[in-house]
């Protein structure tokens, strides 16, 4: 099925036709948009008139004179000091909307990219031996939700989950394992860990988490233990086989975890995609011999160092990337500009994504800047992003924290979300229609569908309170009323019995049908720009209206009680069940469910 054009598209191009038409010599953009006097409003012809200097009004009536109207636009008209007011035809909204819901291949005719390209997605990194926290949720959820947006366009998207898995750290476990082997006797010894069948996980995660606590501590406090610590860091990279195996324990023991944390996320996250800092090791002294032998990093005090006049620390002082250490070990930097060469030339990607707290912008702006400077990257063919968020706050409006002052471990926090939910829906379900199976299915739904939301309704770059209460509200802008509307208008279409949702273009539109039915039609157009400017908020912003438009719609126009004739009832019907489509494809492409009851 051949992409369908909207009407905001096909207007567009109407006025713009006229506008040439009017002023050849000067192309000038109509500057669309719906409007609460008609359908749109064109407000380009001021900007023109003003270039022309012509009179705006004068100008605008010739163009109207000019506009190919009868087919889909009904009527257009003059308003003001030279805005155009543009009314369409019922044929022509009901036509489009029924051309959308045709497609074979359910994308309510959302076109591919004519040109797709090949986009890396770095998110969701957590760290091998630590248990992931509230600060792990927004790197996720914004991350799938963007892949997603770019996958239905079209693009061909590479994710990878650049895990902490390598460095200091684990010298510094390997070696107090070693140290005190009996550690986590109390509850199970790491190293059996994968045939303890009972374990979970979490516990898993949990009693790794307390050793690593436990050997920082050491760390920080013994230098004769750090020294020793450090020798297992060379014993590591060197690939001593018995550190290597008790490494390799700690990074299965921790995908389990991983896995488990994304699954109540509702995410799939497969072991392919998890390429973390180690995997980049073999390529640690090359990029550095890359870098010096171009001039583009040079010796400093030991240290190779790469220097920037431009870039500048919080203090406003020049600051250096330091990509090998004067010890000769390696930081973030160099397993960083790895990564944009593996993803480069061997992934072929034209885009890298980065979706990384925004408290880490130095650090990547001067990585890109690296990477340009050797050639890795440009402005053109290879482009890098980061897609900087910003922090979960608590409702106090400070970064969210336990009572103790401990940071929120993800699982406690999506486990109280789901308790939540769980309880609204068991109120909402006031005659016992769902079983406890359904219930406990519905609230996991619910749930991770409002801490998602939330999330995904503010723009990235903004902080948010996380607030569980307003989160799995059935007023506001929130997941559950988004599903709720999802769910009655289910419920509607099952009860109409025999008539069934069938468009009539014939039909002359109640205002509330033709509000419903234009934004509608704007879907493919702000899937489109949510995708390109890689702002699922977007998205969730356009669903949010839908949802309420359609509820204005069920006020206004009755589908089924009291029954209208069964061409209008048959017409409702089908703007419901378009409605519908809308809905579930955008919260799916969202990340999240839109269960048929609730």
């Amino acid at each position: 099925m051949a992409p369908v054009k909207s009407l905001t598209a096909t207007v567009h191009q109407r006025l713009a036709d006229a506008l040439t038409a009017t002023l050849p010599e000067a192309p000038a953009d109509p500057l669309l948009r719906r409007s609460d006097r008609a359908d749109f409003q064109a407000n380009g012809i001021l900007a023109l008139a003003k270039k022309a200097k012509a009179n705006p009004r004068d100008l605008a009536t010739q163009v109207v004179a000019n506009v190919v109207s009868g087919d889909v636009i009904k009527d257009i008209e003059v308003s003001g000091p030279g805005f155009l007011n543009i009314t369409l035809t019922d044929k022509a909204i009901v036509e489009n909307l029924a051309a959308r819901a045709a497609d074979p291949d359910a994308r309510l005719g959302v076109p591919l990219a004519a040109h797709p390209g090949t986009t890396v997605i770095d998110y969701a990194q957590p760290n091998v031996a630590k248990e992931m926290h509230v600060g792990h949720l927004r790197s996720a959820v914004i991350g799938d939700a963007v892949a997603q947006l770019l996958e239905f366009t079209g693009e061909n998207v590479i994710r990878r989950h650049h895990i902490g898995d390598w460095g200091t750290q684990f010298g510094m476990l390997i070696q107090y394992l070693d140290e005190h082997p009996h550690e986590l006797d109390h509850k199970r010894n790491t190293a059996d860990a994968a045939t303890d069948t009972e374990a979970t996980g979490e516990e898993a995660m949990s009693n790794l988490d307390r050793l690593y606590k436990a050997a920082r501590k050491l760390f920080d406090s013994d230098e004769e233990f750090k020294t020793r610590a450090r020798l297992r860091v060379v014993d590591l990279q060197a690939g001593d086989p018995a550190t290597l195996a008790t490494w390799q324990r700690f990074v299965d023991e921790s995908k389990i975890y991983f896995f488990s944390v994304f699954e109540k996320l509702d995410m799939v996250i497969q072991d392919a995609d998890i390429v973390g800092e180690s995997g980049y090791n073999d390529m640690l002294d090359e990029t550095c011999r890359l870098l010096e032998e171009s001039g583009v990093a040079v010796r400093s005090e030991g240290a190779l160092c790469v220097f920037f006049d431009d870039i500048k620390g919080p203090e406003g002082n020049p600051v250096p990337l330091i990509v090998r250490k004067t010890d000769g070990g390696y930081g973030y930097a160099a397993t960083d500009l790895s990564a944009i060469r593996d993803r480069v030339f061997n992934l072929k990607a034209n885009n890298l994504i980065y979706v990384v707290d925004a408290r880490q912008s130095l650090h990547f702006k001067m990585v890109f800047e690296t990477a340009r400077r050797a050639g890795w990257l440009n402005d053109e063919d290879v482009k890098a992003y980061q897609l900087a968020f910003g922090t979960v706050l608590g409702k106090d409006g400070k970064p969210f924290k336990t009572r103790e002052g401990e940071t929120v471990k993800l699982v406690d926090l999506l486990d109280e979300a789901v308790d939540r939910a769980t309880t609204v829906v068991r109120e909402k379900d006031t005659q016992s229609q769902l079983s406890d199976d359904e219930v406990a299915e519905r609230g996991a739904q619910v749930g991770i569908g409002a801490v998602k939301y939330a999330d995904l309704s503010t723009s990235a770059n903004r902080d948010y309170k996380f607030d569980l209460d307003q989160m799995v509200s059935l007023n506001g802008d929130t997941s559950v009323y988004l599903q709720y509307a999802y769910a009655r208008i289910q419920s509607i279409l099952r009860k109409a019995g025999e008539v069934r949702p069938k468009p009539h273009p014939e039909l002359e539109l109640a205002d509330a049908e033709r509000a419903l039915a234009l934004h509608v039609d704007g879907f493919a157009e702000t899937v489109a720009d949510s995708a390109t400017e890689y702002a699922p908020h977007k998205l969730a912003a356009y669903l949010y209206q839908l949802a309420s438009l359609y509820t204005t719609f069920y006020d206004k126009c009755p589908v089924i009680k009291p029954a209208p004739p069964q061409n209008i009832a048959e017409n409702r019907l089908f703007l419901c069940d378009v409605t519908a489509k809308t809905l579930h494809q955008g919260m799916a492409l969202l990340g999240i469910r839109t269960p048929e009851r609730l």
